[in-house]
């Protein structure tokens, strides 16, 4: 094994949404954007292999590779529908390939970026240092920003959920998708398997991203997930005749297990594996740009990367460790849940909740609207 005597000034690990965002983020920095910085990943990001949807108030970093937005959303259950209209925020989908392509793109014009397709063995540190092993060579760094699975804390079916999903691109031929309205949730499933609800998104009159998803202790058998799509389509959407231009199939964790910003002084874990994975909904490209915004500021003024979580934060992680054993615990579905607070409350303010943005007192709007029992004790035990 050989060893690159290259001294970087910083290494990602993993060039997913969070290192991506990392890089693209330090490149742009008029202070860090001559760092020397290292890219490993095993995989060359040349594939649409994911999609992200989100909401945020105003232009974000990738606003130039949004390929819809939506401003008008909609909720559904067997016993009502809720369409209503953004006004502070709007709903955007990325989709991967266009994001990989303008990151890395961009990259292309520093001289100082290296990129490396080599499996990571192991990532350790010392008081100076942070490396990374992989199937080719040691390298040294400053610091190393970790987006791999390495050091995912233990999860089981005792303390975690997983939302899984299979999502379809759809087109047809005659126009029949409302393309300025977006299907959030659509609860009209059966919940034999756990939470269950379609995403339904057209990005046309004649194409749309349907999608399956769950939350549940294990994923389905593959085949389930495209009977169940086949069946929405021509059940709900009332298509027959359509052509799949693109698949995607996906896991998130959804935990009370805590992963940590930092497992080490030199190793700063991002995304999912530092915690911008919100355990309540999966929600994750927002969480990352919060946490790269950090990460640049504290780099920029020579402080440690990662700053200490705030009481909001910690107040964010146990309302969601609370959800997640509510959940967990049987005590109410999340179909339940989610069918409650939007036929009580305003939808923005849910979205506000979800994305870390809402007040307290909408906070304690929403926990008023919720039954006490069920999530006093759960509450209780996250404490």
């Amino acid at each position: 094994m050989k060893t690159d005597n290259s001294k970087y000034d910083y290494i990602i690990a993993g060039s997913g949404c969070a290192g991506l965002s990392l890089l693209y983020g330090l490149l742009n920095d008029p202070i860090l954007k001559d760092k020397k910085i290292l890219v490993l990943d095993k995989n060359r990001k040349n594939k649409n292999d994911r999609t992200w949807c989100f909401w945020e108030m105003k232009a974000g970093p990738f606003e130039e590779v949004v390929f819809h937005r939506w401003n008008t959303l909609e909720f559904l259950d067997e016993s009502f529908t809720k369409k209503f209209e953004l006004e502070k925020y709007s709903y955007k989908m990325i989709q991967g390939i266009d994001y990989y392509n303008f990151v890395l793109n961009h990259a292309k014009g520093f001289e100082n970026v290296v990129f490396k397709c080599e499996s990571i063995q192991s990532i350790k540190s010392d008081s100076d240092r942070a490396f990374v092993e992989t199937d080719q060579s040691t390298y040294s760094g400053t610091y190393v920003f970790n987006s791999t699975r390495l050091f995912h804390p233990e999860m089981n079916t005792e303390n975690s959920l997983l939302q899984h999903f299979e999502g379809w691109v759809i087109k047809v031929k005659n126009p029949v998708f409302d393309s300025d309205v977006g299907t959030l949730m659509d609860f009209r499933l059966s919940q034999k398997n756990g939470t269950t609800f379609m995403y339904v998104l057209p990005t046309s009159p004649t194409e749309a991203l349907v999608e399956y998803t769950l939350f549940s202790k294990k994923v389905l058998e593959k085949e389930v997930y495209k009977t169940e799509l086949e069946k929405y389509i021509q059940d709900y959407l009332k298509i027959d005749s359509y052509e799949i231009t693109h698949k995607e199939f996906g896991i998130i964790p959804m935990s009370t297990a805590s992963f940590s910003r930092n497992t080490e002084k030199r190793i700063i874990n991002l995304g999912t594996a530092g915690g911008q994975t919100k355990a309540s909904s999966g929600y994750t490209f927002q969480f990352i740009q919060k946490n790269t915004s950090i990460i640049l500021e504290n780099l920029r003024n020579g402080n440690f990367p990662n700053q200490s979580l705030s009481f909001r934060d910690k107040m964010y992680q146990w309302y969601d460790r609370t959800l997640i054993e509510v959940i967990l615990s049987g005590k109410m579905e999340g179909k339940e849940i989610f069918s409650v607070m939007f036929r009580k409350l305003n939808p923005e303010m849910i979205l506000a909740f979800l994305a870390n943005e809402s007040t307290f007192l909408e906070e304690l709007q929403i926990m008023n609207s919720l039954p006490k029992g069920p999530f006093f004790t759960s509450g209780i035990k996250q404490l």
